[in-house]
């Protein structure tokens, strides 16, 4: 008898088709994006048929949200490993590294996530709590950072439209401090992901790590 959570060739089988079709459908976007993909191409690469195919995966959304989930998890893993990694903990530059790395490794993964939704998909409510957890250690770390002076009045606004936080208790200032980090770094990250920068004769590194430092003072 097979032991205990071991795997039967069928599901290792299985497994590796999964895997192939995830691998041909991020080919896919890379060529046309994530609103052309298509599970009869893939079945066509693969050399199968089309129900055969469909065996693995339902329909192009359960296809689309698998890679979504796949890409949540690699963020949130990089991210925690960043911080567990650092001295200072869940700090917003460790936070801002890591992301930065995390995307450029792999953009259309990047973008898959954070760039233009997918008419006509909505994401389950697992992969909402996975984004949740890394906005969550965004908070954290704002949280953790000195206030000085008088909230801002879009911080007061945030007092009583915090839903996107999720029951964080971040005072105010924190939540407008995570919302200002978010906007502002991916920015910048989601114009060098998309080769903007490309000729324009400076270090897209140095224009983040600028954008970052000027964060860090102002807050």
């Amino acid at each position: 008898m097979a032991e205990s959570g071991a795997k039967t060739p069928r599901e290792r089988y299985r497994a590796q088709v999964r895997a192939e079709i995830k691998q041909h459908a991020w080919e896919q976007i890379a060529t046309a994006g994530a609103s052309a993909l298509s599970l009869n191409a893939i079945a066509k690469q693969m050399g199968l048929s089309g129900p055969a195919l469909y065996r693995y995966f339902a329909g192009r959304d359960e296809l689309i949200t698998e890679l979504v989930r796949d890409a949540y998890r690699s963020l949130a893993d990089t991210l925690r490993a960043a911080t567990e990694a650092s001295k200072s903990g869940a700090d917003i530059a460790t936070l801002a590294h890591a992301l930065r790395d995390w995307a450029l490794e792999d953009p259309n993964r990047y973008f898959l996530v954070y760039g233009t939704p997918v008419p006509g998909y909505h994401a389950p409510d697992d992969i909402t709590v996975i984004a949740d957890g890394i906005m969550r250690m965004l908070l954290d770390a704002c949280t953790a950072l000195p206030s000085d002076g008088p909230a801002a009045p879009f911080a007061e606004h945030l007092q009583e439209h915090r839903q996107w936080a999720e029951g964080h208790p971040a005072p105010p200032a924190a939540l407008h401090r995570a919302l200002v980090f978010w906007t502002r770094l991916h920015g910048v990250l989601s114009l060098e992901a998309a080769g903007h920068f490309a000729g324009m004769g400076f270090d897209p590194g140095q224009l983040y790590a600028a954008e970052l430092d000027d964060l860090m003072r102002s807050n």
